[in-house]
């Protein structure tokens, strides 16, 4: 069943690996249309920004074709490449400084018919990526990492190349704010809709 089919990808994705470590650019092409995706989700989340998001993970994948060599340990790959991109993240930001206004555009999956159910995730995706948004990108990496591409905290900690305590800090903080905003919009909401009904 599934389980077969998770261990068959790792199987898979270890032997591509291994290949593209010894220089085989169809292995390194396969891998990197199998980790776009995921790796991009991650870059927009970060940046916000869908073309610079493309630019991160190009770059995160140029340094990877670059620097397969070094990497030794082919079950790492995953999270080699998440630090990658997470690098490339912050170089565009520190590239970019003067560019602070960045629009945030949520797209819904057209293979799927738009009932109100995925209406609801949209919108609830809409106002959990404006909260993320609004929090600081050391924060927002943090998070990212953690909920969005459902890693571990030790895990989250290395990418970033922080200490495990940092990285606990600033999630907790994020967490907090962006809590503490979303509250804050449900008391608006629902004293809006009180003063339509009086």
């Amino acid at each position: 069943g599934r389980m077969c089919r998770a261990t068959a990808m790792v199987d898979m994705t270890r032997e591509l690996v291994r290949q593209a470590i010894d220089g085989a650019r169809e292995a390194f092409s396969e891998l990197m249309r199998a980790s776009a995706p995921r790796q991009y989700a991650v870059a927009t989340l970060i940046l916000r920004d869908r073309s610079r998001a493309q630019d991160a993970v190009l770059e995160a994948f140029v340094s990877a074709w670059k620097g397969m060599a070094a990497l030794r340990n082919p079950d790492a790959w995953d999270a080699w490449l998440h630090r990658l991109t997470t690098r490339a993240c912050f170089h565009a930001v520190r590239r970019e400084k003067r560019r602070r206004t960045v629009e945030l555009h949520v797209v819904a999956d057209p293979e799927q018919p738009a009932n109100d159910d995925s209406v609801a995730k949209v919108v609830q995706r809409d106002l959990l990526e404006r909260e993320l948004s609004r929090l600081p990108m050391e924060q927002r990496a943090v998070i990212v990492l953690r909920f969005f591409a459902d890693l571990p905290l030790d895990e989250v900690a290395d990418i970033l190349d922080i200490p495990i305590g940092t990285a606990k800090s600033r999630q907790h903080r994020g967490l907090e704010a962006m809590r503490a905003s979303l509250d804050e919009a449900a008391a608006q909401e629902s004293t809006t809709s009180m003063e339509r009904v009086s």
